[in-house]
Protein backbone atom coordinates (compact mmCIF):
# COMPACT_ATOMS: atom_id res chain seq x y z
CA UNK A 1 0.00 0.00 0.00
CA UNK A 2 1.10 3.30 -0.69
CA UNK A 3 0.49 5.00 1.88
CA UNK A 4 0.99 2.05 4.27
CA UNK A 5 3.14 3.97 6.83
CA UNK A 6 1.15 6.96 7.06
CA UNK A 7 -2.03 8.24 8.94
CA UNK A 8 -4.31 8.03 6.46
CA UNK A 9 -3.09 4.36 5.30
CA UNK A 10 -3.49 3.12 8.91
CA UNK A 11 -7.06 4.93 8.85
CA UNK A 12 -8.32 3.28 5.43
CA UNK A 13 -6.54 -0.22 6.99
CA UNK A 14 -8.62 0.02 10.09
CA UNK A 15 -11.29 0.91 8.52
CA UNK A 16 -11.16 -2.15 5.73
CA UNK A 17 -10.72 -4.53 8.62
CA UNK A 18 -14.01 -3.29 10.10
CA UNK A 19 -16.02 -3.53 6.90
CA UNK A 20 -14.46 -7.18 6.70
CA UNK A 21 -15.49 -8.04 9.89
CA UNK A 22 -18.76 -6.43 9.63
CA UNK A 23 -19.32 -8.99 6.53
CA UNK A 24 -18.49 -11.74 8.71
CA UNK A 25 -20.49 -10.93 11.96
CA UNK A 26 -23.70 -10.39 8.90
CA UNK A 27 -22.98 -14.21 7.92
CA UNK A 28 -22.92 -15.03 11.65
CA UNK A 29 -25.99 -13.55 12.24
CA UNK A 30 -27.53 -14.68 9.39
CA UNK A 31 -26.43 -18.36 10.47
CA UNK A 32 -28.01 -17.30 13.96
CA UNK A 33 -31.55 -16.57 12.08
CA UNK A 34 -31.37 -19.32 10.40
CA UNK A 35 -30.95 -21.98 12.98
CA UNK A 36 -33.72 -20.46 15.25
CA UNK A 37 -35.67 -23.69 15.85
CA UNK A 38 -32.60 -26.11 15.50
CA UNK A 39 -32.82 -28.01 18.38
CA UNK A 40 -29.27 -27.46 20.90
CA UNK A 41 -27.92 -25.00 18.04
CA UNK A 42 -25.82 -22.55 20.31
CA UNK A 43 -25.81 -18.96 18.24
CA UNK A 44 -22.11 -17.62 17.43
CA UNK A 45 -20.84 -13.94 18.08
CA UNK A 46 -18.05 -11.94 16.72
CA UNK A 47 -15.35 -10.22 18.43
CA UNK A 48 -13.37 -7.91 17.36
CA UNK A 49 -13.19 -4.70 18.57
CA UNK A 50 -12.22 -4.86 22.22
CA UNK A 51 -9.20 -6.68 20.76
CA UNK A 52 -8.45 -3.77 18.01
CA UNK A 53 -9.00 -1.25 20.96
CA UNK A 54 -6.35 -3.02 22.89
CA UNK A 55 -4.03 -3.04 20.17
CA UNK A 56 -4.18 0.67 19.71
CA UNK A 57 -4.24 1.75 22.89
CA UNK A 58 -0.71 -0.58 23.19
CA UNK A 59 1.08 1.95 21.04
CA UNK A 60 0.50 4.75 22.83
CA UNK A 61 3.21 5.61 25.45
CA UNK A 62 2.79 4.08 28.66
CA UNK A 63 3.50 6.18 31.79
CA UNK A 64 4.75 2.96 33.72
CA UNK A 65 8.57 2.93 34.58
CA UNK A 66 9.97 0.25 32.54
CA UNK A 67 11.31 -3.17 33.81
CA UNK A 68 15.32 -3.61 32.96
CA UNK A 69 15.54 -6.72 31.49
CA UNK A 70 19.39 -8.33 32.13
CA UNK A 71 18.31 -11.34 30.49
CA UNK A 72 16.42 -12.24 26.81
CA UNK A 73 14.27 -15.00 29.46
CA UNK A 74 13.12 -12.23 31.01
CA UNK A 75 9.28 -11.51 29.84
CA UNK A 76 8.50 -7.84 29.71
CA UNK A 77 5.65 -6.02 31.50
CA UNK A 78 4.65 -4.19 28.43
CA UNK A 79 3.99 -5.44 25.01
CA UNK A 80 2.87 -3.43 22.11
CA UNK A 81 0.09 -5.30 19.54
CA UNK A 82 0.92 -4.68 16.51
CA UNK A 83 -3.47 -3.69 15.34
CA UNK A 84 -2.54 -5.86 12.04
CA UNK A 85 -2.42 -8.94 13.61
CA UNK A 86 -5.32 -8.77 15.06
CA UNK A 87 -8.57 -10.78 13.61
CA UNK A 88 -11.74 -11.80 14.27
CA UNK A 89 -12.90 -14.21 16.71
CA UNK A 90 -16.04 -16.01 16.47
CA UNK A 91 -17.12 -17.13 19.54
CA UNK A 92 -20.16 -19.46 20.83
CA UNK A 93 -22.46 -18.39 23.47
CA UNK A 94 -23.00 -21.31 25.79
CA UNK A 95 -24.26 -19.19 28.68
CA UNK A 96 -27.87 -18.41 27.61
CA UNK A 97 -30.54 -20.62 26.86
CA UNK A 98 -33.96 -19.21 25.94
CA UNK A 99 -36.07 -22.17 24.75
CA UNK A 100 -36.86 -25.47 26.12
CA UNK A 101 -35.36 -27.53 23.37
CA UNK A 102 -31.63 -25.78 24.28
CA UNK A 103 -31.48 -23.49 21.70
CA UNK A 104 -30.18 -19.93 22.79
CA UNK A 105 -31.06 -18.12 19.48
CA UNK A 106 -33.21 -14.71 20.35
CA UNK A 107 -35.05 -13.25 17.14
CA UNK A 108 -35.50 -10.79 18.29
CA UNK A 109 -32.11 -9.45 19.78
CA UNK A 110 -30.37 -11.01 16.30
CA UNK A 111 -32.73 -8.98 14.17
CA UNK A 112 -31.63 -5.77 16.60
CA UNK A 113 -28.01 -7.09 16.24
CA UNK A 114 -28.52 -7.45 11.95
CA UNK A 115 -30.14 -3.88 11.92
CA UNK A 116 -27.04 -2.50 14.43
CA UNK A 117 -24.54 -4.52 12.11
CA UNK A 118 -26.16 -2.42 9.07
CA UNK A 119 -26.01 0.76 10.23
CA UNK A 120 -22.24 0.16 11.29
CA UNK A 121 -21.14 -0.96 7.90
CA UNK A 122 -23.07 2.01 6.27
CA UNK A 123 -21.34 4.28 8.94
CA UNK A 124 -18.05 2.58 7.73
CA UNK A 125 -18.68 3.76 4.16
CA UNK A 126 -19.35 6.69 4.78
CA UNK A 127 -16.16 7.35 6.80
CA UNK A 128 -14.33 5.75 4.00
CA UNK A 129 -15.75 8.01 1.35
CA UNK A 130 -14.81 11.10 3.59
CA UNK A 131 -11.48 9.85 3.55
CA UNK A 132 -10.84 9.59 0.06
CA UNK A 133 -13.20 13.03 -0.38
CA UNK A 134 -10.69 14.67 1.59
CA UNK A 135 -7.58 13.15 -0.97
CA UNK A 136 -9.66 14.52 -3.69
CA UNK A 137 -10.14 18.27 -2.18
CA UNK A 138 -6.10 18.21 -1.46
CA UNK A 139 -5.63 17.13 -4.66
CA UNK A 140 -7.46 19.89 -6.21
Amino acid sequence: MLFANSSFGKTLDIIQREMDVSVLRREVIANNIANADTPNFKRSVVNFESQLKRALNSEKPNGNLEAKMTSSRHIPFYRQIDYRTVGPRRVLDYLSTSDNNGNNVDLEQEMMNSLNNQLEYQLLTQALTSQFQRVNLVLK
